[in-house]
């Protein structure tokens, strides 16, 4: 038995070691043979062509070493494989690796995307190109740059890491780490992750990413953020514009952007929101670009109410919708147990505060006007005279409407079988606390603008 398997042994190596040692050939108008260090070269120069099976390479000249099976490659470098063209200045054929290599600059062509960079590998029996320093992938949806990337043609695949950006007509991603698909039109992104919206000057942090961009869908969930600034004016009596940059700060644990068939954005679990004298938390923001509205809502039965704050009102409610015109809000509906308590600004521990079913209000240029109150209002508001407390009321009805001026209390209607209750000031004073109603919550924590801006400098994002 040893004797008959000897001889296929011997067989089989000879045919490995035949295919490690496929030789090149190179051929040119002239040729030198000579011998260094104990080593054959060989010089050839002038319309020099190397091959090795379906590799041809083109250059002004070749160094040839023969035992090493090797090319040093000189001059206008062209290597050719089926669709494939690399092109550089200086390089070389590695023939056992059937791998080529240049720090010379390298231009790589597939007919699917355009690859350059200062250095760069090509392994051709792998169809793998791993390429350094000032690299760039260009096609025809977008261009990525990096200072390393690797090239899979065969899965038109590119993983690309260190200062990394991807660039197309609408938006920018910058990231550590991507990993870009480019016939699937898929990105996966990792560490310092942002995305720059060139239209409507928004930003969006965040540690992981993925783009689905021909199902037009985004989700980060790591981490994420969204800041976007807007700019608005305002016309005072006398005609004069004021311009006022105008922030816009949401963060949560999970952010989904769909573009297609509507426009839509959806941030989920742990929410905060800021936007001048507007803040929020909830469980889940849905932002409709289209018709350019926002819905906070409660999740489940166990999970609490969203929570909206305007300058010193705070409002609570099963479903929160806020309507924007001109990018203003312009009106606000809470619906499911609606409650709304404003805190006075010169008497901290008088609270106006209003129940029902559901409260529609009303603004103009960001100022509330009027807010009107449906199904079982309950209402308690503090009087004033001459700015001095002049005690209370308390009052029911089916209906109310509640007039404001500068965000104070100025009128209250009631309406369906309406009734108050006046409390003089001497029963008020010192025992505003015992004239709460019974769904009263005075929520303290409210988001911070200051604190999002650390929030997002733990981020630790750069834009290269």
């Amino acid at each position: 038995m040893i004797k008959f398997l000897a001889p296929i042994f011997i067989f089989l190596s000879a045919i490995s070691f035949s295919q490690e040692k496929e030789m090149i050939v190179v051929i040119g108008d002239s040729l030198i043979g000579k011998v260094v260090d104990g080593e054959s070269i060989r010089e050839v120069s002038g319309n020099v062509i190397l091959t090795q099976g379906n590799v041809k390479i083109t250059c002004r000249k070749a160094i040839q070493y023969i035992s090493r099976n090797d090319a040093e490659l000189i001059g206008d470098v062209i290597a050719t494989q089926d669709t494939l063209t690399i092109k550089t200045e200086r390089g070389f054929y590695y023939g056992n690796l059937r791998k080529t290599s240049s720090n010379s600059g390298v231009i790589l062509n597939d007919r699917k995307v355009i690859l350059t960079a200062d250095a760069g590998e090509y392994y051709f029996d792998e169809n793998k190109a791993v390429f350094q320093s000032n690299v760039k992938l260009y096609d025809t949806a977008s261009t990525l740059t990096s200072q390393q990337l690797i090239y899979f043609r065969n899965e038109d695949r590119a993983i690309a890491t260190n200062n990394v950006r991807i660039i197309d007509s609408v938006n920018t991603i910058f990231a550590d780490t991507i990993d870009h698909f480019r016939k699937k039109q898929t990105t996966f992104a990792s560490g310092n992750v942002v995305i720059k919206n060139n239209e409507n000057n928004s930003m969006v942090f965040g540690e992981h990413l993925e783009d689905y961009r021909e199902n037009k869908y985004t989700i980060i969930d790591k981490l994420p953020m969204l800041v976007q600034v807007d700019t608005s004016k305002s016309t005072d009596s006398l005609g004069s514009e004021t311009i006022t940059l105008d922030t816009l700060f949401i963060s949560c644990k999970v952010m989904e952007v769909y573009r297609e068939p509507l426009q839509k954005f959806i941030a989920t679990d742990s929410v905060k929101i800021i936007r001048g004298l507007f803040a929020s938390k909830n469980d889940l923001t849905i932002y409709f670009k289209d018709d350019e509205k926002i819905i906070t809502q409660k999740i489940s039965d166990e999970h609490t109410q969203p929570v909206l704050w305007y300058d010193n009102s705070q409002l609570t409610g099963d479903s929160i919708t806020i309507y924007i015109s001109d990018k203003k809000i312009s009106e606000l509906d809470v619906d499911g147990d609606a409650f709304m308590l404003s805190q006075n600004k010169n008497f901290n521990p008088r609270f106006d505060q209003s129940s029902a079913a559901s409260i529609k209000m009303f603004f103009e240029e960001n100022k509330i006007q009027r807010a009107e109150f449906f199904g079982n209002v309950y209402s308690i508001y503090y009087l004033y005279e001459e700015e001095q407390p002049n005690g209370l009321m308390k009052a029911n009805s089916r209906d109310a409407v509640i007039s404001f001026d500068e965000s104070e209390v100025s009128e209250v209607k009631l309406y369906g079988n309406p009734g108050s209750e006046y409390y003089p000031e001497q029963q008020v004073l010192g025992n505003e606390k015992t004239f709460q109603l019974p769904k009263f919550i005075f929520i303290e924590e409210r988001p911070d603008k200051q604190k999002m801006y650390e929030q997002l400098n733990r981020i630790k994002w750069q834009l290269h």
